[in-house]
């Protein structure tokens, strides 16, 4: 350790290793690390530049900017990060919840009928379940079924419904989308794998060498997995249901397509805070 070390010394010297690896704003993921590597609040990080660092601390922060350098995403090595204002644990087998799947979330409150209907949900590929349990949260008289084909994210998204106290009404089973499912729904949402195979390898660090294979992708073309979702969705809709998918740029008219081939009509679109088409909104219409 170095002599006299402090808590500001420390993230700056951390901020330029993180810079020189590529990290986005490496200052804040620098402080970002040393609260949580010396369990500090966001505020003490902040306002105690001075602070002194023990050879103890020294070395937890330095165990965990190694793993930032490395590329491993900031969520992973703090296991848990924030969706729709809810804590979300995060592991190896998980995909990392994004910002711009709040879109979903949007769009499902807005089909969802009302804030008071009691309702089912399904939700198709549920990872650590924060779709079902951001609606949960928002929808007091619903109930919701989480589906994946993961046992470990099954485990992780049923340790989240307990840590939000929302167990009483989520359920999680494995399975491979809705196949094999006798219960009909009122709202169903997914966010399916729809990277293409052959760009995985391409993606930022944080997602090709970290997030589940499993999660990312969607064949060659990136539409299978809305195939095989699309081609058994009918059956499990209640009469009035609607579902939302989220969709990768530019996919919209591709998934609209497989959709209207098995008799559902895209009724809305939205997007995300980057103007990119995020989410469609689809319905029975026959």
């Amino acid at each position: 350790m170095r002599t006299g070390a402090t808590m500001g010394g420390e993230i700056a010297r951390a901020a330029g290793r993180l810079k020189s690896a590529g990290v986005p704003d490496p200052r804040s993921e620098a402080r970002l690390l040393m609260g949580y590597a010396l369990g500090l609040a966001r505020e003490t990080v902040f306002g105690h530049a001075d602070r002194p660092v023990t050879p103890a601390e020294a070395k937890r922060f330095e165990s965990v900017v190694r793993r930032r350098v490395s590329r491993e995403p900031a969520a992973r090595i703090l296991g848990c990060r924030e969706f729709w204002s809810l804590p979300f644990r995060v592991t190896a087998a998980t995909l990392i919840p994004r910002p711009e799947t709040e879109t979903v979330i949007e769009a499902a409150l807005e089909a969802a009928g009302g804030r008071e209907r009691a309702i089912d949900i399904l939700d198709l590929g549920t990872g650590t379940g924060c779709l079902l349990l951001a609606l949960l949260s928002e929808l007091a008289n619903a109930r919701g079924l989480g589906v994946d084909a993961s046992v470990e994210a099954l485990e992780v998204a049923a340790a989240n419904a307990s840590a939000l106290g929302l167990s009483d009404r989520a359920r999680f089973r494995l399975g491979d989308w809705s196949k094999g499912l006798r219960q009909r729904f009122d709202l169903i949402v997914a966010n399916p794998p729809y990277i293409p195979e052959d760009e995985i390898g391409g993606l930022e660090p944080e997602v090709a060498r970290f997030e589940p294979g499993l999660a990312l992708s969607g064949g060659s073309d990136g539409l299978g997995c809305y195939r095989a979702l699309a081609a058994d969705i009918r059956r499990v809709m209640a009469p009035g249901a609607r579902i939302v998918l989220e969709i990768g740029e530019g996919q919209g008219d591709g998934v609209t397509a497989i959709l209207g081939a098995h008799g559902l009509e895209v009724t809305g679109r939205r997007g995300d805070l980057s103007d990119i088409s995020r989410c469609l909104v689809a319905e029975f219409t026959g």
